[in-house]
């Protein structure tokens, strides 16, 4: 089975350097530039583990993944957050939403595609 990744970051170079890094592994990617972007995508991407940034337009990382714990679409889907912030409180809040994991910017593609085979498996 292929593993479904909806990845969501408003910097272009960011989303190009997620789709190469997860097709490269043998994901099925949908590139989102946005919180919004991405709930409309969410359906349709059926995604098995969620990627997105904190710090995005029209709505932000924390956010979005308010919108889909609320839903019916993905609730329970793994939800990492891929941000340049480091800060603890910001952590606390982001798993009080229900953030599954966090990795900090600039990732290592080796260490993103092994975290998220080891969360989509749980």
């Amino acid at each position: 089975m292929t593993l479904r990744v909806l990845a969501v970051d408003d910097s272009l170079t960011m989303r190009e350097m997620l789709r190469a890094a997860l097709s490269a592994a043998g994901f099925d990617v949908t590139l989102a530039e946005d919180g919004l972007d991405a709930l409309d995508r969410l359906a349709e991407a059926a995604p098995d583990l969620i990627v997105t940034d904190l710090n995005m337009p029209r709505m932000d990382g924390f956010g979005f993944i308010e919108a889909v714990r609320a839903g019916d679409t993905a609730a329970r889907v793994p939800i990492l957050i891929l941000t340049t912030e480091t800060g603890a409180k910001l952590k606390d809040r982001a798993r009080a939403i229900g953030a599954t994991g966090w990795i900090t910017k600039p990732f290592d593609e080796g260490s993103l595609v092994a975290t998220i085979n080891r969360v989509a498996a749980v």
